[in-house]
């Protein structure tokens, strides 16, 4: 298959390409510069422009373009810039999409769509928060794909859980403190957490791009999600190293404010159904697997 990637330089990006070749596809990376290899197309989404030929025999368009939702103080600027960087590349490909009648689109989204769960689990069937900034982007970024989906084209919007990476992302920020010992929960700790692991967040981007029955959203996450307090305890273990700290809620709130409560309080517990109805087979079920993997133990 010939698959364009937008985002294909980020941390999910880079290994999606490297992932789909490996697998025989032929992928095209949109580019906002002056393409300098083969296998790049130059874009401008704020222009709304892309490179002339680019959707030319393209069986799917996977978007994963955003920017990161960093653990700092959300500024009206910074939120809207998150709002920017997704919404107007997403308009921008979907339109696309119909345009050159595109038969794929796989567009990033996230599991912030369902709000704030507590403890109960809910899938694809599941509705829709109401209230916070991040359920409020999701609900909008899948919106946005509205041009392709009525233009024919199969539309996927993958709602992402936390990646656990070997570098980068959340381990990124958590992997220091851990192995100084200053790992803990975070608040009451009994928030879940929806998590994959890197390698099988690209295996179902992939799967799905392969598999042109699944259409509608899909939950990239582990089969399994966890509390705060277990996914502590287990990092903790796989590194070898104590975890009996605990920072309290209030404190969240007042150095982080509301990016504190979406980011490290909010509960969101997500069942993979149809990624397991569909038959995808996963590398790393459970968040043990996930952290050996992603830390090399």
């Amino acid at each position: 298959m010939r698959v364009v990637i937008a985002g294909s330089s980020g941390l999910i990006g880079t290994a999606l390409v490297s992932h789909l070749r490996e697998a025989g596809h032929d992928v095209l990376r949109l580019v906002r510069r002056a393409p300098a290899a083969p296998d790049e197309r130059g874009w401008d989404p704020p222009a709304g422009r892309v490179d002339d030929g680019t959707f030319d025999g393209v069986d799917a368009v996977v978007n994963l373009c955003g920017n990161p939702q960093a653990p700092r103080p959300w500024t009206g600027a910074y939120k809207q810039a998150m709002r920017d960087s997704r919404l107007v590349p997403t308009e921008v490909l979907a339109a696309a999409v119909a345009e050159h009648r595109v038969p794929t689109l796989v567009n990033a989204s996230g599991i912030n769509y369902y709000g704030d769960t507590g403890p109960d689990a809910v899938d694809e069937k599941g509705p829709a928060g109401t209230t916070g900034f991040l359920t409020v982007l999701s609900r909008d970024w899948e919106a946005a794909t509205a041009p392709a989906a009525a233009g024919g084209a199969r539309v996927v919007p993958m709602r992402t859980g936390l990646v656990l990476s070997p570098s980068g992302g959340l381990l990124g920020t958590l992997r220091p403190l851990f192995r100084m010992g200053l790992g803990g929960r975070l608040g009451s700790g009994r928030q879940y957490m929806s998590c994959i692991s890197l390698d099988d967040h690209v295996g179902a981007i992939r799967y799905v791009v392969e598999h042109d029955a699944i259409t509608g959203p899909v939950n990239s996450t582990g089969p399994q999600a966890v509390t705060n307090a277990e996914f502590t305890s287990t990092f903790a273990a796989v590194l070898g190293r104590p975890a009996v700290f605990a920072v309290p809620s209030f404190g969240i709130r007042l150095v982080l404010g509301e990016a504190g409560e979406e980011l490290a309080l909010t509960s969101i517990r997500v069942v993979p159904a149809v990624l397991e109805g569909a038959g995808y087979q996963y590398r790393h079920r459970t968040v043990r697997e996930m952290l050996a993997a992603a830390v090399g133990s």
